[in-house]
């Protein structure tokens, strides 16, 4: 056996199988096992395996074993010479497995190796090439400075962004998220260490390989798409607990006392630091909409009174202060009451709750108007005038908010960014492209064929500059067609933040031709069906996702 592919799989059912979907056709031409070493899923992850994947072997785990206990599961069984450790919400390329078994074979003295990873956007994610954590360059990630000076080889040290990214070079670390180990070195330094849950791990059997005279080999001749962070969610405070535990477990077991002083202290630093960014954030995240708002609406009215109250009544000082001062406050407070109750300050919000918001509101202060004493009746038109002030300043709010990524608004429930498609099936009657066309502004279609015309804009290669021509929004990537190699390749020509890309991945596991639309960029997996309830249902869920 010449490879063993280890995947260690927790409520990640939709990538698992696109994931498994390109593991396929990367061992090919390989002698090659399959692990899935499933933490006790909800998600029907193990069925799905068993029945789209029979030939994978499954390691069923009662509870939640964590990553380490999981990944020496299937490494205690393997009698493979290689061994990978691959996470679940990965695409790996066609040439992935079979580069890197050459480059092993030609270097002897390399214990492990890492490859390119990029993001949904195409981005190239800097924790491919790592060096290990030590006080001094924690301290420098820790306070900034590694930020501040990511090309320098002193404060820089930590992702090597002074390392040319594709181009081959000797690392200290290597992630685990794509781990290519050479077994007999394995065996020799032992497997992962069980007392890292989750995190820390890769960081020590990096650093066991290389304490062992071995080598750790950044190979950047083949990429995959890591989408990074399905597994679990990065941006908690639960994740920064976890990840800076996992520091400590490593700091007590390689470092001296007095280093081991010093990192422990940083690590408790940290964790307080990206505790309290992480507060600040979401209390910004929560009251600066609503803020913005207030502001821009009361200062509309602040601006128009005087030209109101001279048109009128041929008096800019017409309005008495305790009516700016107490009333405008009150009525712009009730408009944005009804923004927050109808869901206006979610994150994907859409024209029609402003719209209704606002036109509840303005009937709640026209009845609160009513009720008042004469003397405080000042003028309904300028209730009236503040409903269009309160439209056009929601929008106006909102939309510059949202300048480089237009497409959290969805005005009327339309999703009319341009939109290319990129399949090889002539079958252009299917569901999928009825759906997508029902559903996106599709201004075409490309072929992976060279020189494609007919029904074509043209062929992948060109996706760049038809991106810039078109002004594309999206790219949908048509999987059972298009190769995981030509998606990551096009993917990375491209590489513009406005641009979000999905695969559309066959599914083994329903029957009638369904497909899932993964989101790259946003981890959002959906089910179509060709029957016309099941239709509805994914619009539905569609219009919810805000896809």
């Amino acid at each position: 056996m010449s490879l063993s592919v280890i995947i260690v799989s927790y409520n990640v059912k939709k990538h698992l199988e696109q994931c498994l979907f390109s593991v396929q056709k990367a061992a090919a031409d390989i002698i090659t096992e399959i692990y899935v070493v499933d933490n006790n899923s909800v998600d029907d992850s193990v069925e799905m395996v068993e029945k789209s994947f029979p030939e994978v072997k499954i390691i069923s785990n009662k509870d939640n074993k964590g990553f380490a206990t999981a990944c020496n599961q299937a490494l205690s069984v393997s009698k493979s010479k290689y061994a990978l450790l691959l996470n679940p919400d990965t695409v790996v390329a066609e040439n992935s497995f079979s580069a890197c078994i050459s480059f092993m074979e030609e270097h002897p003295e390399a214990g492990a190796l890492g490859v390119k990873m990029i993001n949904g956007k195409g981005k190239f994610l800097p924790e491919s090439k790592r060096s290990l954590p030590t006080p001094l360059i924690s301290f420098y990630k820790i306070f900034g400075l590694s930020a501040l000076f990511p090309k320098s080889k002193k404060f820089g040290k930590y992702q090597l962004k002074y390392l040319d990214e594709n181009k081959i070079a000797e690392v200290e670390v290597l992630s685990g998220a794509y781990m290519f180990l050479r077994m007999s070195v394995l065996r020799k330094v032992g497997l992962l260490d069980e007392q890292f849950f989750m995190y820390g791990e890769d960081i020590d059997l990096s650093y066991r390989i290389i304490k062992s005279g071995y080598k750790n080999y950044y190979f950047p001749e083949t990429t995959i798409i890591h989408y990074k962070g399905e597994s679990t969610k990065k941006g908690s405070l639960n994740y920064v607990r976890i990840f800076y535990k996992a520091m400590s477990i490593f700091a007590k077991k390689h470092y001296s006392d007095k280093k081991l002083k010093w990192f422990l202290l940083f690590i408790q630093i940290a964790i307080y630091l990206r505790a309290g960014v992480a507060i600040l954030k979401r209390l910004l995240q929560r009251i600066l909409l609503p803020l913005l708002d207030f502001s821009l609406i009361f200062s509309a009215f602040i601006i128009i009174l005087p030209f109101w109250g001279e048109y009128k009544f041929n008096n800019p000082s017409y309005y008495p202060p305790e009516f700016i001062k107490i009333f405008i406050p009150l009525y712009v407070a009730i408009w944005l009451f009804f923004v927050y109750v109808n869901g206006g300050y979610k994150k994907d919000i859409v024209s029609k709750k402003l719209f209704r918001s606002v036109i509840y509101g303005s009937l709640s202060i026209l009845i609160i108007y009513s009720l008042l004493p004469e003397n405080y009746r000042y003028s309904r038109a300028i209730i009236l005038i503040g409903t269009l002030i309160t439209f056009v300043s929601l929008f106006a709010v909102r939309i510059t908010t949202s300048l480089g990524k237009l497409n959290t608004i969805d005005f009327l429930n339309k999703s009319r960014q341009k939109t290319i498609v990129v399949y090889e099936n002539n079958d252009k009657e299917s569901d999928i492209f009825g759906f997508l066309n029902d559903k996106y502004n599709v201004v075409g279609y490309l072929s992976k064929k060279a020189n494609a015309k007919e029904k074509y804009l043209g062929d992948i290669s060109r996706l760049p500059e038809i991106v810039d021509f078109y002004k594309i929004s999206r790219v949908f990537y048509f999987l059972k067609e298009i190769s995981p190699t030509d998606v990551i390749n096009s993917m990375l020509a491209v590489n513009k933040k406005d641009v979000d890309f999905k695969i559309i991945l066959p599914s083994k596991n329903i029957k009638g031709g369904d497909f899932f639309i993964i989101d790259v960029g946003e981890h959002v997996a959906i089910k179509s069906s060709h029957t016309d309830r099941a239709k509805s249902k994914i619009l539905a869920k569609i219009k919810k996702l805000k896809l």
